[in-house]
């Protein structure tokens, strides 16, 4: 005997495979429900693992906090007594690290080559506190030429910025502060004019953060050159700050704040990159409820099975009916075919799903070795692996709204089964 109830039992009787048009309707709907949880399944996890990817090389050159110095009237005042202001932030048990930095655009100038010509660029120069630097960046142990040193006249460059510059390890540049050219702009055509003479600056390493922008756009030199192109003496422009958890950014400004006072700001890493992670966020949203439309369309192929089923199963209805068989139990026959095939499809591309994430980058090399074409182009994406991430959540919304949907496809067949009388069901028999 068995111990499931009749309703149960009789539901999955009447879904063993036969060679009827039924089945078939019934085995369609299972492989177009396991199809839509597969492909959201598959394409929220790698959007997911692009949103993880993004944020790791973002966050890896950049701070999880930055502070900064508040003063009425004035723009961007300069970070005074920044060591003791350092003391008063690793206090917090979620700051792994503080270092200060200066940050400004300035002007580079190559050597002249042979033909006497020079490159010029108007790169962003980082100066940094090389002790402090490997505990709020990845910057010291991401040097892939050359050496991280910025001792003295040092500079590190990126590798874009050092292929579109055609610079080496070793090469000299020149660079121009915003000061030196003021002066210089100022006292154009006056008789005090004078040519003020750029700093000169030697390519110690190159550096590939992992993020084409900064490896594009920012150059590297130690703390206390930086002041002196910026004329701040012993201040900074700011400090980095790194914690254990970058989403506890938010609660660790919360708790330095009241300590630090009113003359200070903090700035988290979701409010320097805002339009990066929410497009991400956005992107991931839409994906969902674009491809839920899939699983819409397995849904319909539900309702189409069952109403097929309960038109065939007319008879048999009556004769449940007359037996004493009472709407609610008419009902959840029916109903239990639709969470059988819900729970098959579910599972089966809960299943795949998983099956095609382990394997995602091994299809990759399949196709690119069969066909020639490069799915995820490494020039653009700076990926050579397709990044994933499975998410327990996105996975039990992903399965729970897949399976309601089915459930839900079935609730109106079932319904109208229930609602038929033994004798309209057997008048023609």
């Amino acid at each position: 005997m068995s111990r499931l109830p009749f309703e149960a039992s009789l539901a999955l009787r009447y879904l063993r495979p036969r060679r009827t048009f039924v089945s078939v309707i019934t085995v369609i709907s299972v492989i177009g429900v396991a199809l839509g949880v597969l492909v959201l399944i598959v394409v929220i996890a790698v959007m997911s693992g692009f949103d993880r990817e993004w944020r790791n090389r973002i966050l890896g050159f950049n701070a999880h906090l930055k502070l900064y110095k508040v003063e009425a009237g004035r723009k961007d005042p300069p970070l005074d007594r920044y060591e003791e202001v350092s003391k008063i932030v690793r206090t917090d048990s979620h700051v792994r690290g503080v270092a200060p930095f200066v940050r400004g655009q300035v002007l580079l100038e190559t050597q002249p080559s042979e033909d006497g010509r020079s490159v010029a660029a108007s790169p962003v120069l980082r100066g940094i506190d090389a002790e402090l630097e490997s505990t709020v960046s990845v910057l010291p142990t991401n040097i892939i030429s050359g050496r991280f040193d910025v001792e003295g006249n040092g500079l590190l460059i990126g590798r874009e910025f050092a292929q579109g510059m055609n610079l080496t390890v070793g090469d000299r540049v020149s660079i121009y502060s915003p000061s030196s050219l003021r002066r210089m702009k100022e006292g154009r055509g006056k008789k005090s004019e004078e040519a003020i003479l750029p700093e000169e600056y030697v390519v110690r390493g190159i550096f590939d953060v992992g993020f084409s922008d900064y490896n594009a756009s920012i150059i590297i030199s130690g703390l206390e050159h930086a002041q002196d192109l910026y004329e701040l003496r012993d201040t900074v422009h700011g400090l980095q700050i790194m914690l254990e958890d970058p989403f506890q950014a938010e609660a660790v400004r919360a708790h330095l704040l009241p300590k630090l006072g009113s003359d200070y700001h903090l700035v988290s890493w979701k409010e320097e990159n805002p339009q990066l992670f929410s497009a991400l966020a956005v992107e991931k949203n839409l994906m969902f409820f674009l491809l839920f439309f899939i699983m819409i369309v397995a849904a319909f192929g539900i309702v189409n099975c069952q109403i097929t089923f309960v038109v065939q199963k007319t008879r048999e209805i009556g004769i449940l009916k007359a037996l004493g068989a009472n709407h609610l139990q008419v009902l959840w026959i029916f109903l239990s075919q639709s969470i059988i095939v819900g729970t098959l499809g579910v599972g089966t591309g809960f299943g795949l799903a998983m099956l095609v994430l382990r394997y995602r980058n091994e299809f990759l090399e399949f196709m690119r070795r069969t066909t020639g074409f490069e799915l995820l182009p490494a020039s653009i994406y700076q990926l050579y692996q397709l990044p994933a991430a499975i998410e327990p959540l996105d996975i039990a919304v992903i399965c729970g709204t897949a399976f309601v949907a089915c459930v839900l496809a079935g609730l109106f067949p079932a319904w109208k089964a229930s609602r038929l009388q033994p004798v309209e069901a057997l008048r023609y028999e």
